[in-house]
């Protein structure tokens, strides 16, 4: 089974889903709000359909991109170190390797931790938006789904997070440090897209889109 088929938890013409995770093939039976629809060979949780789940991951994707708008351009990071003081944002850290051999990493940066990261919100309101009102799914929907579903493991906005962690820690005894409102703004978008992602049950979401794209 392909990476992609895995993402999308698909439903066999008679009735059956394949496990993400082991393969095995289970009935694909209705699940109600609040409840689990369990693999029965693993264990693996393959529907948790929660109620006003799309209105809530709309709103919550909407946050993330206020979020993540404030951490790229608010000051991040003020080092003083020898009488000298410099402040720098998320941007300027991305755009520091702007020269010569470097570039590739500049693009490769402000790609995984701004771009890919916003893409990917935005797919999810242009998607979510219209079914958490009830209205017909937007034009190209499920291919706008499926694009977000493939950029969720290069949206590494997590991984830069856990990069300045150590980082911090490292450079912590050479030099006095204090953190800036786009550092707390990174941190609760990290949480934010937590949260989003346990919201989201994409075997339901897929279902809806393919309902009512026939309807």
């Amino acid at each position: 089974m392909t990476a992609a088929a895995r993402t999308e938890l698909p439903v066999a013409q008679e009735g059956l889903i394949a496990c993400p995770t082991c393969d095995a093939l289970n009935r694909a039976g209705a699940v109600q709000p609040g409840a689990r629809g369990l693999c029965h060979r693993c264990g693996t949780v393959l529907s948790a359909p929660r109620k006003s789940a799309m209105t809530q991951i709309v709103m919550l994707s909407a946050t993330a991109l206020v979020l993540m708008m404030m951490a790229i351009f608010l000051p991040f990071l003020e080092v003083s170190a020898a009488g000298m003081t410099r402040q720098g944002s998320v941007l300027d850290a991305a755009l520091s390797f702007a020269h010569g051999v470097t570039l590739p990493l500049t693009l490769a940066v402000t790609a995984f931790i701004i771009i890919l990261p916003a893409l990917r919100l935005s797919l999810l309101i242009y998607v979510m938006a219209p079914m958490a009102f009830g209205w017909y799914p937007a034009r190209h929907a499920i291919r706008a789904f499926r694009l977000s579903e493939e950029l969720r493991p290069w949206a590494m906005a997590e991984v830069f997070m856990i990069g300045v962690a150590v980082a911090l820690v490292k450079i912590a005894g050479l030099a006095s440090l204090h953190i800036g409102l786009a550092f707390w703004a990174l941190v609760a978008l990290v949480l934010v897209n937590v949260i989003s992602d346990s919201f989201m049950c994409r075997l339901t979401v897929w279902r809806t889109l393919e309902q009512r794209s026939r309807s």
